[in-house]
Order: structure tokens, then sequence, then C-alpha cells
């Protein structure tokens, strides 16, 4: 891990840029904190980092509140990175679906995501090995947010996150509900209850598929945009039952 940028925001957080080889990320912690500190993994759509770090600085700062570091990384074909030629197929495929108002095929799906998961989880998994070194992070580790085919997967084979909380979302591999009964940590789960993009049955089946002995769903009205702010900090209660020592 190299840093390249530091920067201190407003209420003492302080930003830093990293690299993890040609992987870009950015970590976040809370200056009056005393170390070592707890840490969440920022997930985020595929959307590029930059287009997303509004709402993932907002996060950090929600959780750096609550003495938590937070970190993210650019994902697989997103941001700078080289594209995934066979992933943008499938997102241009889901797209003339979703315009023809067609259903979305179960190939569509799986190759939409299902390559995302599998370039995603070992570059999450390298990130916590760099975070966890530094002397400043030292655990538990909670994962938060983003596509939530890669959190599933997080869930099952990284046993350094205990919790997670994961958004809703309705384009899930049927594989992943598979591995979704395997999960077994604590999980907060936030739908939104008239998400235009979002099957709702599929979410509260899939929901239903998590194997946790703890999980709960917290449902609003509004579509994808419209989650309200108190929803962010229901889930940072969440990681502060599951992350504080």
């Amino acid at each position: 891990m190299r840093f390249t940028s530091e920067q201190r925001l407003d209420e003492g957080l302080l930003e830093r840029e990293f690299t993890l080889g040609e992987i870009p990320g950015i970590l976040w912690t809370p200056a009056a904190a005393s170390s070592p500190l707890p840490l969440i993994l920022l997930g985020h759509p595929p959307l590029g980092l930059r287009k997303m770090y509004p709402r993932l600085v907002d996060r950090a700062r929600h959780s750096a509140a609550e003495g938590f570091a937070t970190a993210t990384i650019e994902l697989p074909g997103s941001g700078d990175r080289p594209r995934l030629a066979a992933v943008d197929q499938a997102r241009a495929d889901l797209r003339r679906a979703m315009e023809a108002r067609e259903p979305v095929s179960d190939e569509i799906v799986d190759a939409l995501v299902l390559p995302l998961v599998e370039k995603a989880v070992p570059e999450w998994q390298a990130a916590l090995d760099a975070l966890l070194a530094l002397p400043e992070i030292g655990g538990p580790v909670g994962y938060s947010g983003g596509v939530i085919s890669i959190g599933i997967r997080l869930a099952v084979v990284e046993p350094r996150i205990v919790a997670a909380g994961l958004f809703a979302g309705s384009l899930v591999p049927r594989a992943m509900f598979e591995e979704a009964r395997q999960v077994t940590i604590p999980l907060h789960v936030l739908l939104q209850w008239d998400d235009e993009g979002n099957d709702r049955q599929a979410a509260l089946d899939l929901f239903d598929a998590f194997g946790s002995q703890e999980k709960s769903l917290h449902a609003n009205m509004g579509g994808h945009t419209g989650v309200p702010q108190f929803a962010g900090d229901v889930a940072v209660q969440f990681f502060a039952r599951h992350l504080r020592k």
C-alpha cells in the first residue's frame, strides 16, 4: 500500500488516498479517536470512486463520529481501471432489456455480476491485509453497502468481517442465493420499497435466504435515490453494536 495524498477535512477527518498495486483507494480516519480503530469497508456500485465520492465521504463522516475508520477501493472495470469488456456488454444488454421492458435473463445477470464478484473479492481481501497492517487500524471489521453479491461473497469467505450492512438489489445471480444461506454474521439490510430498478420480491427472497441468526431488514418508502438521512444513522448504530470491543 502506498499513500499518494493526505488532507484533513472538516471535523478533523483525515483522508488519505492510496494505491494497492494498480488499485486506487481512500482511507478515512477520525483524528481525535484513540488507536487502534475498528474498520468499516465501504462498498459502492461500479460507477467510479470520483462519482461516488460525495456519498462515500458522507458515510465516512458518520462512521468517524462513532470512532470508526473507513476505507474503499475502486472496483474492477470502474474509474480509470481497465474496462471489463464482458461486463460492459452485459450492462448494455441489461439496458436494452429494461428499455424494452423485457424480462432480464439469468444469463445477463450472471454475466454482469459474477465476473465482478470473482475479481473484486480478492482485491478487497488484499486491501484488508494492507489496512490491518497499519498501526492505527486494529479491527474488528465490518462491510457496508455496495454490490450486494460482493457483500455476500465477502461475508462467506472473509472471517475477519464480523458484521455487514447490505443494500438490497434484485440483480443477484441464482448461485448467490446458495451462498447467502452460508452467511452467519449479523446483517443489517436496507431496502427502498419503491426502488424502480429493484424487484422487491427478489430482495425479500434473498433476505429470507440469509443464514444469519441475527438479521434485520429496514425498508423505507421511496425510490432508489430516496434513502432517508436517518437510515445512515441506523446503519452506524448497527456497526457500533458489533464493532466496539
